[in-house]
């Protein structure tokens, strides 16, 4: 199992750009053109957060099994564990 580097600043959360953004967008529900545009948003949030990475380690260190953490899906997240050959928790 690979490690993660630890968080630097415990509180990197409230230093996302997510901070007050729809919770909807993060956490799309079904299929279609508006769950693709409601990824979309959450992914142009996350593509000028300083802590995105800090975000997406998390969501591989705790196996995140929805939403969009740090520019990533679901999906995408299962190809970096594949990559990185983690195991799930």
């Amino acid at each position: 199992m690979n490690s993660f580097p630890e968080d630097t600043d415990p509180n990197w959360r409230v230093q996302g750009s997510c901070i007050g953004a729809d919770t909807d967008d993060f956490f799309p529900e079904g299929q279609g053109k508006a769950v693709d545009a409601q990824i979309a948003r959450a992914k142009a949030i996350c593509a000028d957060c300083p802590v995105a990475q800090t975000c997406v380690e998390f969501a591989l260190r705790t196996n995140q099994p929805f939403g969009i953490f740090g520019g990533t899906t679901p999906s995408e997240r299962r190809t970096i564990r594949k990559e990185r050959k983690i195991v799930a928790a």
